[in-house]
């Protein structure tokens, strides 16, 4: 009888030596930079109440709507941060929502975080070398405007993302092209003092099966810059969550996984009854809080639900909490704090609490 599957470091940390091998040798090695922004597909008739949560709950503000090809787009920016389109389809299929598949995810079947967008200043050599290696992207050559050049993979079959490449032509941060429809939409930014102390994008978090993943962090690792730092083991409840980083200053990749696969309902753990309920998928979007008790009252009393109280302190070196996911997207937001000289990223006990949360999703 062949040995259970239970996930272990040494596997993937000598499929990580390869990697960083191979990216030099194929030269890939610093054609991708940091993240430049998101994209969150919806519901086209919950494409409006969408961009109204990010706007009541974070620091980002609304630039401008547009429409173009069948996809409608909505630009949202705060300084210092990742930029994120949420967007919608209203005509053709979509390629995701073969990913999106599952027990709750079935009620929004066309909404998830689809895309993690980096900046790559000489996107066609990064394409044909990635191509040449058997990557599949959404188009055969780059979407090309007067101001960028953009390509993204394919969902991948590990975490239902997709990777994309932003080179920047002329005039950063235009995202709308000459030929797309300008449409009049408007959104009140609450003038709420709080929103001031929710800053940039800190890390995106995805769900991942047990078995898969080794799979996705090394597939994450060879189609950016980005390096496995660490992991923090939840045993109790049979969870991994597992950093990658770019540097200790940019955004970081967060995969969480089952240490050992799921076998039913009652008895898998919080993080593999979720992708058995939504599929592999973004679960939580962390943003960087200063002043983090009074946000976090204050978010309270503006009607945000939680799903656990802050956990953590100044003598563990950070606070965090979880939101209930939102209602138009299915995403949690996560509060961050990191303390003075900390120079961690997590603590045991702040995963260990904040995976037992989401057990309430």
């Amino acid at each position: 009888m062949p040995e259970a599957f239970r996930n272990d470091d040494e596997r993937l940390r000598s499929e990580v030596d390869r990697v960083m091998k191979e990216r030099t040798e194929h030269g890939l090695e610093g054609l991708v930079g940091g993240l430049e922004s998101v994209v969150i597909n919806t519901q086209p008739e919950r494409q409006k109440d969408a961009v109204q949560e990010v706007l009541n709950t974070t620091g980002y503000v609304f630039e401008q709507a547009f429409e173009r090809d069948g996809i409608r787009t909505c630009v949202l920016k705060k300084d210092g941060s990742a930029d994120m389109l949420v967007t919608s389809r209203l005509v053709g299929e979509n390629p995701f929502r073969p990913v999106n598949r599952g027990p709750k995810g079935d009620a929004m079947p066309d909404t998830r975080l689809e895309t993690l967008v980096f900046k790559c200043p000489r996107l066609e050599e990064a394409v044909a070398i990635q191509k040449k290696r058997g990557v599949r992207f959404l188009t055969e050559e780059p979407v090309r405007t007067p101001s960028f050049l953009f390509m993204q993979t394919e969902p991948s079959p590990y975490t239902g993302n997709s990777v994309g490449y932003l080179q920047w032509l002329d005039g950063e941060g235009a995202y709308r092209p000459d030929d797309a429809q300008r449409l009049d939409w408007h959104f009140e930014k609450p003038d709420w003092p709080h929103l001031r102390d929710v800053h940039e994008l800190d890390h995106a978090a995805t769900r991942v099966r047990a078995e898969e993943r080794d799979k996705a962090i090394i597939e994450f690792m060879e189609l950016t810059n980005y390096h496995f730092d660490f992991a923090i083991y939840v045993e109790a409840l049979n969870s991994i969550t597992n950093v990658a980083r770019l540097s200790a200053e940019d955004f970081a990749m967060v995969f969480t996984s089952g240490i050992e696969p799921f076998k039913s309902v009652e008895e898998s753990g919080p993080t593999e009854l979720f992708i058995h309920n939504y599929n592999t998928r973004v679960h939580h979007l962390a943003f960087r809080t200063e002043n983090i008790e009074k946000t976090f009252d204050a978010l309270v009393e503006h009607g945000m639900e939680f799903l656990v109280e802050l956990v953590g302190s100044p003598e563990e070196g950070l606070k965090q909490t979880f939101t209930r996911p939102m209602p138009s997207t299915f995403i949690v937001n996560e509060y961050i704090h990191r303390y003075g000289d900390f120079d961690g990223f997590f603590t045991q006990s702040n995963v260990t609490m904040l995976t037992k949360a989401t057990e309430r999703q």
